[in-house]
């Protein structure tokens, strides 16, 4: 039984790296893992309070310009497919950052009042009035 060429059962090894090819590597991976942390810190920082949006900013920014300066080297220097897929689909959640920001830049004072309410909640009940007023003192074309 011949098999076709290419088709054995063994791989093709890749070329070993040189040295300069071992430090891209590197540094793109290292770029890669400082984009997850400011990506998943700004998500993180956001969930906590309205009054460290400036760090949520902060972050979403940084995740923003490392997101497009490593999608650029993985694209030009051919990096890996995980490395390109999770800088594509942390440049979303960075653009959802950003939309969500905005969202509470436009209502920064009703919502700082609504967390003050909710940190104030004891009961279910007193959580559905901050609820409740929280509906009534947004603007009508919001909801």
């Amino acid at each position: 039984m011949n098999r076709a060429p290419g088709r054995s059962g063994q791989q093709q090894a890749k070329p070993p790296l040189s040295e300069a090819g071992k430090a891209s590597l590197a540094k793109t991976h290292t770029l890669f893992r400082t984009f997850v942390v400011s990506v998943l810190g700004a998500f993180f920082v956001y969930q906590l309070d309205v009054s460290y949006l400036w760090l949520t900013i902060l972050l979403t920014a940084a995740s923003l310009v490392l997101g497009i300066v490593l999608l650029v080297r993985a694209i030009r220097l051919k990096e890996s497919k995980l490395v390109l897929l999770g800088t594509i689909s942390g440049l979303v959640v960075a653009a959802v950052m950003v939309l969500l920001i905005v969202t509470t830049l436009v209502l920064f004072n009703q919502v700082r009042e609504y967390q003050a309410c909710l940190g104030r909640a004891l009961t279910d009940r007193a959580t559905h009035a901050c609820m409740v007023q929280f509906q009534d003192v947004l603007p009508t074309n919001v909801r």
